[in-house]
């Protein structure tokens, strides 16, 4: 690695593959999902590039300390599976050291390309910040994991300090061991707020409630999804002993629809009974004391580097597009794969196997010496359908209030980043201006701020468009904010390129 360079200068180009090295295969994100899939091209003999924007292997899911912090901030008891997080870390650094696997942390990818010989990859090496040194990386496949964000629904004071999602509480936990807040109120739907909670609970934190707004009989409609999958009810055993001997409670056909707070952060959260619409119960308002306030309706797929990359999509079942794959992870783009929540929402285990499935269709595709038999992937194959089942059921009992809007005054930010009220995206739908949440952002700029509309999307596509049509994100040929600097040089020949 060069040394640093003082302001002003431009970061070079570089291609982190010794040049005239082959590498057969790009894997973006290192969740479970990348990691199995990496691991399975690796055993199979091809050579890899595994890209992540993390300081370590393991995604949002097995997400750590930073190794230098490791020890001081113990993080294990947070984490499930690790002993197969343990087995791929172990896997990846034998490959490394044989030097077929390149991996590349703390590099953030903004776009990939087809070319003539495959794919493109352009991305940032943030390692030594400040400097960014662009980075290119060629392969004649490409497989992107790169998971799920956080969907939100607004409320009346969602943008105070100390109201966060679910998943940045998991997050700043597992990531640095910090309990954001001593008094926490937890809302929302899914199954993810029961660990979040536990976690906290565990920790330190005042947990004074879990508002889930679904109701528990509606997996009464879904027995079979639950009976296959008998590991997710003794997890979900496990977070129940564990609010219980904290004395959580956790309050169903509930939500949280306000929030106020005093000098700058939530003092007050009011939640209230909904009924089965997701309408606000009369008379049923609660105002409970909490210093922060964690969120989450379900996730979103990253599908930035495909959409721009031409992957046909389908609906995931649970309001969302998803990339549409075979059954052997392979997208509408021949040469480009995909595994994980990009695929729909549902957990690590299906990650996992579907990453393996991704690898098994890479081997196969490129004729590579020494790939897998069948039985791994028959194996896999069924742990997919299971798992995929238990998502769409999940979906099912866990869907969003359809009358949620109803939480919303004309006053209440939708568009945290440009501040665009809930009235501003009323009145360009009752205008019959716009009937998608591309049409506002052109007419009120909302999704156009920082976040690219990544907190706002989901909540104005259900202000305008019709109940049964899935949230698409719009298409971004820039993924993440980069540098002018790398930007322009990434566009130049790289010196040590093939």
């Amino acid at each position: 690695m060069s040394e640093p360079r003082g302001p002003g200068t431009t970061p070079e180009v570089r291609d982190p593959v010794a040049p005239g090295e082959p590498r057969d295969l790009v894997v973006v994100g290192a969740g479970p999902a990348g990691m199995a899939a990496a691991v399975t091209a690796l055993d199979g003999g091809l050579r890899v590039v595994l890209v992540d924007s993390g300081a370590a292997p393991g995604g949002q899911f097995w997400r750590h300390p930073p190794l230098t912090a490791r020890e001081a901030v113990p993080t294990d008891g947070l984490h499930h599976g690790l002993g197969a997080y343990r087995a791929l870390c172990a896997a990846l650094s034998a490959h490394e050291r044989t030097g077929r696997l390149t991996l590349l942390l703390n590099h953030h990818v903004w776009t990939a390309a087809r070319d003539e010989d495959g794919f493109t990859v352009h991305a940032v090496d943030r390692g030594r910040a400040p400097e960014e040194r662009a980075v290119v990386l060629r392969a004649p496949a490409l497989l992107v994991a790169t998971g799920a964000y956080d969907r939100q629904l607004p409320f009346p004071g969602w943008d105070l300090p100390g109201v966060l999602t679910a998943g940045g509480l998991q997050s700043l936990l597992k990531g640095g061991g910090v309990v954001a807040g001593r008094r926490v109120v937890l809302g929302g739907t899914g199954p993810f707020l029961l660990p979040v909670a536990a976690a906290l609970a565990a920790h330190g934190a005042k947990v004074v409630a879990v508002c889930e707004a679904a109701a528990p009989s509606a997996w009464l409609r879904h027995p079979g999804a639950l009976l296959r999958n008998p590991a997710k009810w003794a997890e979900g055993a496990r977070y129940a002993a564990t609010l219980a001997r904290h004395r959580v409670p956790v309050r169903t056909r509930t939500a949280i629809v306000g929030a106020e707070g005093t000098r700058g952060r939530v003092a007050v959260v009011r939640t209230a009974a909904l009924d089965a619409a997701g309408r606000p119960l009369p008379d049923t308002e609660r105002r409970i004391e909490a210093d922060t306030v964690g969120v989450g309706w379900g996730f979103v797929p990253q599908l930035d580097l495909l959409l721009p990359l031409g992957c046909d999509l389908a609906d995931a079942g649970d309001g969302t597009m998803a990339a549409a794959v075979d059954d052997g992870q392979r997208t509408t783009v021949p040469g480009l794969y995909t595994a994980g929540e990009t695929c729909g929402v549902g957990g690590a285990a299906l990650a996992v196997s579907e990453g393996r499935l991704a690898a098994v269709s890479v081997l196969t595709d490129l004729a590579a010496p020494g790939r897998p038999g069948t039985r791994r992937p028959a194996a896999d194959h069924r742990a997919v359908a299971r798992h995929r089942a238990f998502a769409r059921a999940m979906a099912r009992a866990h869907p969003l209030p359809p009358a949620w809007p109803a939480w919303l005054t004309d006053d209440t930010p939708v568009c945290r980043c440009e501040e665009v009220t809930a009235g501003a995206v009323r009145s360009a739908r009752a205008d019959d201006a716009a009937a998608d949440h591309r049409q506002v952002k052109q007419l009120t700029r909302a999704g156009m701020g920082w976040c690219q509309g990544r907190m706002c999307g989901p909540a104005v596509h259900c202000l305008v468009a019709a109940r049964d049509q899935p949230y698409t994100p719009a298409e971004r040929l820039v993924a993440t904010p980069v540098t002018l600097g790398a930007l322009a040089d990434s566009a130049e020949p790289a010196s040590d390129h093939t």
